[in-house]
């Protein structure tokens, strides 16, 4: 390594993953031997989350270690302004090799191009699973095979050419396994014989909930299509009977194309072993947000029910992280930025909003965040309505503001304000709200406040809803 102080460091993020798929997190359907590598190597963040459960919004704050109000990406649609700073053009600046090559889903053009690149191949928008066609400096060329592949022969070519004298990093940021998930021919045989166990939430009836939690339509037995199982959809004699049909076709292809993330991974670890690069690099895996596999009857993401906010995160640095250190402390996806400009000895900036996960990775006890602020925006978008919330180790609470709030990318169709709180204690697969239970009335007024609080720290504004709140407090 040119400098013992600064790592070679990687960041690979998929796209969906849920962390009810990956083996070390205790999966039930799959494996993921290479993924699940760095973990028994690292550090497993066991509460990691992201701020807002969206493509764009998540990746916004991956680069910039900010809320999706300050970074200014609260939607699908908006541009990324990819002018303010980043943590690529600030280790960049700093003398580091920088490059990504993947999905990136935050604009195109002059101002919203990726910046802080020496070299940058991205996916037009959401891309495509076959033969992908990319954009970069020099243009557009597509490129025959599978994007999973092409991306990490990308990657890897890449790193090929880095001739030692400086440090260098480099974002593998994957499309799979985004809907609507075709899985590459290393992996399209997997599971044909697997009956996969139904999550016991596949039948949910949404009732003891806001109404916003039925209206959303990301229903695995209603909202999933032909396009979504790739074959004729059969009559069915009930609505159950169908659920579970397409449940298991969805998964079998979610699945398949996480095999190839966890497949191509191995491909850069072995790599890296092979360049005797291991023990100079520090290798992040990630997701840019969680996802239901039939939790609550679902797919899709966007809530910030447990499996959508939550995010798979592990870390492996030899040098510095202790094998199998395992983290129970609330880890961000806007911890990210400050994390790796600390490991590369940057000073962050100070509209920075996350922590550094350093000495996290280290096993140390710090005083560290108790609760954390979530905010979705897109209102009514895919039937979900814009909310904020707060969730504590115990508790979440949810507000459901009704609102699209002039918000480009979500839908002005008001809805009435509604409220969630969850006892994850008694209830961890969040589906009895006690908001209305007397016997949480202090637990209720005192998260209430907290949220209060959340939204001054985090310097963002109340929706309508709260602000009589927010001026009393």
């Amino acid at each position: 390594m040119p400098d013992s102080r600064r790592p070679n460091i990687v960041l690979i993020l998929s796209d969906d993953h849920a962390a009810h798929a990956m083996g070390c997190y205790g999966s039930q359907v799959n494996e993921t031997p290479s993924l699940d590598r760095i973990a028994t190597e690292g550090v497993r963040f066991d509460r990691a989350g992201c701020t807002n459960a969206l493509c764009a919004p998540s990746r916004a704050s991956i680069l910039t270690g900010t809320h999706s109000h300050r970074n200014g990406m609260m939607t699908l649609t908006t541009p990324f302004d990819s002018t303010q700073p980043t943590f690529p053009a600030l280790m960049q600046a700093a003398g580091y090799r920088t490059a990504l090559f993947g999905k990136w889903h935050l604009g195109h053009g002059a101002g919203h191009d990726p910046d802080g690149f020496d070299e940058w191949q991205i996916l037009d928008g959401q891309g495509e699973y076959d033969d992908p066609e990319l954009i970069s400096p020099a243009g557009r060329t597509q490129h025959p095979g599978y994007v999973t592949d092409v991306l990490t022969d990308l990657a890897l070519d890449w790193l090929d050419q880095q001739d030692g004298t400086q440090p260098w990093l480099l974002l593998l940021w994957h499309k799979a396994p985004h809907r609507r998930w075709f899985p590459g021919p290393h992996e399209q045989h997997l599971y044909t014989d697997v009956t996969f166990p139904e999550p016991s939430t596949l039948f949910d009836d949404y009732e003891g909930r806001a109404d916003a939690a039925g209206e959303a339509a990301i229903r695995v037995g209603r909202d999933l299509d032909e396009l979504d199982v790739k074959t004729t959809i059969p009559a069915f004699d009930t609505a159950e009977e169908r659920t579970s049909w397409f449940y298991q076709r969805y998964m079998r292809d979610y699945l398949r194309c996480v095999a190839g993330i966890d497949r191509t991974t191995g491909r850069l670890l072995d790599y890296l072993d092979a360049t005797e690069q291991s023990d100079d690099t520090l290798v992040t895996y990630a997701s840019d947000q969680g996802f239901f596999l039939g939790d609550h009857g679902w797919f899709d993401k966007r809530f910030m029910y447990s499996d959508s906010m939550r995010i798979p995160l592990v870390m492996r640095y030899p040098a510095e992280i202790p094998p199998g250190t395992v983290s129970t402390d609330f880890a961000l996806n806007l911890d990210l930025a400050q994390t790796f400009l600390d490991f590369a000895g940057i000073e962050a900036p100070d509209r920075m909003q996350g922590r550094s996960l350093r000495p996290l990775c280290r096993g140390e006890a710090t005083p560290w965040r108790t609760h954390v602020y979530y905010r979705y925006w897109e209102h009514l978008k895919a039937g979900v309505g814009a909310h904020v919330g707060v969730r504590t180790e115990r508790y979440a609470l949810i507000h459901y503001y009704g609102e699209a709030l002039g918000v480009t990318g979500a839908i002005d169709d008001p809805r009435p304000a509604e409220w969630e709180l969850f006892d994850l204690e008694s209830d961890p697969q969040e589906l009895r709200s006690c908001y209305h239970d007397p016997a949480y009335a202090q637990i209720r007024d005192e998260l209430t406040e907290l949220l209060v609080v959340s939204i001054r720290e985090a310097h963002d504004s109340p929706p309508p809803s709260l602000q009589h709140l927010a001026c009393a407090s």
